[in-house]
């Protein structure tokens, strides 16, 4: 299974001014979708799952402040991959494991919903 993941980081939300800086981002709302191009569903698209939540930027320190203007959804993904990491957690590693397990349920389903007549 051939899978690939995108983010949508293009929903932000910020402060107007913050330590005489403006637009401030400080949380950004994401998504991120894992397509299978192998296995396609029974119309012939490739199998998808998405997740998607908000993931909170620290501004403590704007010192290397990217004026809103200046700012690329890769910069963002950038935040918000290095702020899910901080942590050694690897929440992005979890995030993609649960969407390889949610696209392989779709290709060889383990239940099926049925409807008694």
């Amino acid at each position: 299974m051939a899978i690939s993941y995108a983010w949508d980081v293009s929903t932000v939300d910020t402060y107007p001014t913050k330590d005489s800086k403006a637009d401030v981002i400080y949380n950004v709302h994401w998504r991120l979708t894992a397509t299978d191009d192998t296995n396609n569903d029974a119309n012939g698209n490739p199998q998808t799952s998405y997740v998607y939540g908000a993931e909170g930027l620290s501004v403590a320190d704007l010192s290397s402040f990217t004026a809103f203007a200046s700012v690329s959804k890769a910069n963002v993904q950038a935040w918000v991959e290095a702020s899910m990491n901080d942590d050694d957690s690897n929440r992005i590693a979890s995030l993609k494991a649960g969407l390889d397990a949610d696209i392989a349920a779709k290709i060889t389903p383990i239940t099926e919903q049925k409807t008694i007549s």
